[in-house]
């Protein structure tokens, strides 16, 4: 049978506590959608990254940026409750643009396919 760390477990109930709690805010901030794509605890579980995307435009990706540097501490605490640490992980979050590229990747091959069957 396959051993977990603990970190991993942490790192998916931190993901999943943080999409919980922002899923409605972020929608009515940016006008975009905001995906939590994962979070990554340091060895010693003091920090955690906070991986995110937006699909959206600029303007809103900076506005989720913002909002989310504001209420670091507030979602920092409301997290905290459910996580049985002695120390909740200080959150930096990330900005990860993977999605919009795999995005871009699929319509510039969609316009390849496209394009060969139109010659």
């Amino acid at each position: 049978m396959r051993q977990f760390r603990r970190s991993d477990r942490l790192n998916a109930q931190i993901l999943r506590d943080i999409s919980q709690l922002l899923d409605r805010e972020l929608g009515g901030i940016a006008g975009g959608i905001t995906t939590f794509t994962a979070v990554r605890l340091t060895s010693d579980l003091r920090y955690a990254r906070v991986f995110y995307s937006f699909l959206g435009d600029d303007e809103g990706r900076q506005e989720v940026e913002k909002f989310l540097e504001r209420q670091r501490g507030r979602i920092r605490s409301q997290i905290g409750r459910n996580l049985h640490m002695r120390h909740i992980p200080e959150l930096v979050f990330k900005y990860d643009p993977t999605v919009e590229q795999g995005i871009r990747i699929e319509k510039l091959l969609d316009d390849v396919k496209h394009g060969r069957q139109g010659e």
